[in-house]
């Protein structure tokens, strides 16, 4: 049942101990998923709860909430219904609360993690231990040092789960933590708030205060294992891992504990200097991928052009042997300015009766059939509206697919205008429907799904929306498709996973276009959002149809949404915008009036989104301008996919 080969990849070594983590003071492995890193979580909870049964002993786990620990407590039912993995020996600490909060409220811990795990598994009710959101005020104290003492008859935790945020906190243990901290209560930080405000449907329901284990609590485990997936988590734990130990951000306090590992995914770690800058710490096999991002990084380092490094700044700056191996910075920097010169189109759909061996795109067939995959209503336009805009401009076939309806994301405020709005036309024609709808919308109860009538009311909202934008780039409202993807269509934040019918429906629109172009959204800040989702959804499907002659003509090319974009150095083709082609795409973006002044889901983020597109694309053109290249008004970017 348990592998006890991932096992191994947790046992624990000192950081720093070999030249390539030398800057690491954190136990740190890297894997190539988040998948990965939590069946290899999964498995060593298990190894555990099995070793403590087989001596009789009672296994005490610290456990994490939010959406890091999802699959590792979704393998952990696995292993519980299909091996027989049994939790009747094991007591498990949460390791925070929301406070003030109900037991029934779904933004609850307690009921995330009974929805999550406990209600699916074999664990004695008794055993389960989470912070009490809905005691009283005067209990509060008392309450907090109860689940210490609780803690401590137990002989302490013998493994505790964390995951990390945006302020660097574990559990709650916001920045100014102090070291011997122990359970109690704690205003949360903004930022905190913030990446919370889309699970309470905007910052003002979200608590102000919570309930945690303490610093001290958590570094009296006998194992921590800290998991982190994506590359929203990327630059906190570049600092966690790398920096100085500092109240300011409480996860460096791990360095403090002699038996902590970090497992993380590729782009969790990505600003690690092993990853980000490894000729640094390494010695390097210097092809391609490695000698680009290297000369891009010397640029960046020395604030110098491509053509204007010398001898010298490779050799001081790590890159000795590539220079050995290459005889002069002379060559280098010729062979990374045409690479990079040679990405720049602003023929996206390859330009007719040209040389296209040194294009990003073929030229050939001059007018190609395209689907433009976005995630939610309005991540074509932000993502790539200017490439969008020139692809149908140059008389290509294009299609744009809609995968989700994204109804969550229109504010019951919204739904409410449009419904107040249908009414005032109507009139009595409609006035039970309208009265129904209204009614519908403002008994809504956050702790339950949504209406389907409000449901459906939100998508065509959304729909409409898109279709404003479609027919101002100039597409045909036959060539619009709403997909309406089933795993999202919960009527929740919390989304079902994807399905067979899913990738059925994907796979019946790719035949029915036979695309020689597909464009989808790479964006992978989140392992569990949506925008993966529906980008492994299109993976799928493209392995099932693989083997169809006409997908030997189909290149796929990867855009990256509102929040970040490809590095310099993994750009494939980049399509440069006018001043007039950006404001067209502002007014594209503009249509999704839904999402502009109230948009519910900012992220990280609190700038309005065509403003971050903007400045976004501003910023790649600046870089390449840096680099010696052509100055332009803006940039899109794109990776290709080889599937």
């Amino acid at each position: 049942m348990v592998d006890q080969e991932k096992i191994k990849i947790l046992d624990y070594k000192s950081p720093g101990s070999f030249e390539e983590t030398r800057y690491e003071k954190l136990h740190s492995i890297i894997l190539d998923s988040s998948t990965e890193g939590s069946i290899v979580i999964a498995n060593y909870i298990a190894n555990l709860i099995l070793e403590k049964q087989r001596k009789n002993e009672k296994c005490v786990l610290g456990l994490a909430t939010g959406s890091s620990p999802l699959s590792i407590y979704k393998e952990l039912i696995r292993m519980h219904k299909e091996d027989g993995l049994s939790f009747h020996n094991v007591i498990t600490f949460n390791l925070d609360e929301y406070y003030p909060i109900s037991k029934d409220s779904n933004q609850s811990y307690y009921y995330f993690m009974h929805d999550n795990l406990f209600d699916s598994i074999d664990i004695k009710p008794g055993n389960i231990n989470i912070p009490n959101g809905e005691i009283d005020q005067k209990d509060l104290l008392s309450h907090c040092i109860s689940y210490e003492k609780k803690i401590k008859k137990l002989g302490g935790i013998d493994l505790q789960i964390l995951g990390i945020g945006r302020t660097g906190h574990i559990g709650f243990n916001e920045p100014g933590s102090h070291l011997n901290s122990q359970t109690r209560t704690i205003t949360l930080h903004h930022l905190t708030r913030f990446d919370a405000s889309s699970s309470f449907n905007g910052i003002e329901n979200v608590p102000r205060k919570a309930i945690t284990m303490g610093i001290k609590t958590i570094l009296d485990a006998k194992k921590i294992i800290l998991m982190a997936w994506g590359s929203y988590k990327a630059e906190i734990i570049q600092k966690a891992v790398e920096g100085e130990i500092s109240d300011n951000i409480p996860t460096t306090y791990l360095q403090n504990h002699k038996n902590t590992t970090l497992i993380l995914d590729n782009e969790a770690a990505s600003e690690l200097t092993r990853i980000k800058s490894p000729w640094l710490v390494n010695n390097l096999d210097w092809n391609n991928e490695n000698r680009f991002k290297a000369i891009a990084w010397l640029c960046k380092k020395t604030k110098k052009s491509i053509l204007k490094l010398t001898d010298e700044d490779y050799n001081q700056n790590g890159m000795s042997d590539l220079l050995a191996q290459y005889g002069s910075s002379y060559d280098l920097n010729i062979e990374m300015f045409n690479r990079l010169q040679h990405t720049i189109t602003g023929w996206p759909g390859g330009k007719p009766n040209a040389d296209d061996s040194n294009r990003p795109e073929r030229k050939e067939p001059s007018k190609k059939r395209v689907i433009i995959f976005s995630p939610h209503p309005d991540d074509d336009v932000i993502s790539m509206g200017g490439t969008f805009d020139r692809l149908v401009s140059q008389g290509h076939e294009v299609h744009v697919a809609y995968q989700t309806s994204g109804n969550i994301a229109v504010s019951d405020q919204d739904a409410l205008k449009f419904i107040e709005v249908n009414s005032d036309i109507m009139g009595a024609d409609q006035s039970k429907t309208v009265s129904d709808l209204k009614n519908a919308i403002q008994s809504i109860n956050t702790q339950k799904p949504a209406p389907k009538s409000i449901c459906d009311l939100k998508a065509s909202i959304r729909k409409r929306e898109s279709l404003a934008a479609t027919r101002y780039i100039g597409i045909p409202d036959s060539q619009v498709h709403f997909m309406n993807l089933s795993f999202y269509e919960t009527g929740t934040i919390k989304k079902n996973p994807y399905s067979k019918k899913d990738i059925d429906e994907t796979i019946s629109l790719i035949e029915s276009i036979k695309p020689h172009q597909i464009f989808a959204a790479g964006d992978l800040s989140d392992p569990h959002g949506t925008h993966r989702v529906c980008l492994n959804i299109i993976f799928e499907s493209l392995k099932l149809l693989k083997s169809k002659n006409f997908m030997n003509d189909c290149w796929v090319w990867l855009y990256r949404g509102a929040w970040h974009e490809w590095g310099v150095h993994e750009i494939e083709m980049a399509v440069p915008m006018s001043p007039d082609q950006v404001l067209r795409k502002r007014k594209a973006i503009f249509y999704h009036q839904s999402q502009k002044d109230s948009v519910m889901f900012k992220g990280e983020d609190n700038r309005e989104f065509w403003v971050r597109a903007e400045e976004r694309n501003a910023s790649t053109a600046r870089d390449y301008k840096s680099l010696g290249l052509a100055d332009y008004a803006a940039m899109e970017a794109f990776k290709r996919y080889f599937y």
